[in-house]
């Protein structure tokens, strides 16, 4: 048990940047749009994310919005760039591995805190633990840094009419979603790196299977 104590962190790290990717990938606000029409988009103000885009609108409201008018993205709109599909994947993806990651730093403090010495099987299972975490914080990152490059150069998006969203805004922004998913990414690096660094302690008395 001594041994893990930055095992133990890692599962607690790992929980909230699991939970925080979670918040990120539901988020609207990956890009706060400024436009300087405002005959429907009533605030000046859109929120673009990696579902659906939403603004205050006092003419076109959706149902169950107060006041608000969202449309979901289809699969099949070509005009949607790249990095927002990519982030409805690859948030999945990580969504996913962050969640065998727990599963796994589970399995292996349960058997750290019960006494049950199974050399391997501990060190397996925090390593498998400490790759998946790895790889969920890498599944966030790029649709972040991704997006982020996107608001700081500005770069437009040829809406739909239905959308009712012009192509490009007078200024964005980055929105909530990316602060939090870097958050995220730098908690599931963290805990990948502490469940790797696990090394079972030999002594004497240590039966090992």
């Amino acid at each position: 048990v001594s041994t893990s104590h930055l095992q133990l962190a890692a599962f607690a790290l790992g929980t909230v940047g699991w939970i925080l990717c979670t918040v990120s990938m539901g988020t609207v606000e990956w890009r706060v749009w400024h436009v300087d029409n405002t005959t429907i988009i009533s605030s000046g103000i859109a929120w673009v994310g990696i579902w659906k885009v939403c603004f205050i609108s006092y003419l076109h409201v959706s149902p169950g919005y107060k006041e608000q008018f969202c449309h979901k993205f289809s699969g099949y709109d070509s005009s949607i760039p790249h990095e927002i599909y990519a982030a409805q994947g690859l948030l999945l993806i990580a969504m996913f591995m962050g969640l065998l990651g727990l599963t796994a730093t589970i399995f292996a403090l349960r058997n750290v805190y019960m006494g049950i010495t199974h050399k391997n099987l501990i060190t397996r299972f925090f390593l498998v633990g400490g790759f998946f975490y790895i790889f969920a914080g890498l599944c966030v990152l790029i649709p972040v840094s991704w997006n982020f490059y996107s608001v700081t150069h500005n770069q437009s998006i040829a809406f739909p009419p239905s959308y009712y969203m012009p192509s490009s805004p007078a200024a964005q922004e980055a929105g909530a979603a990316i602060p939090i998913g870097i958050v995220a990414v730098i908690l599931l690096l963290l805990s990948g790196t502490f469940s790797l660094s696990y090394r079972f302690p030999v002594t004497a008395n240590t039966i090992t299977k």
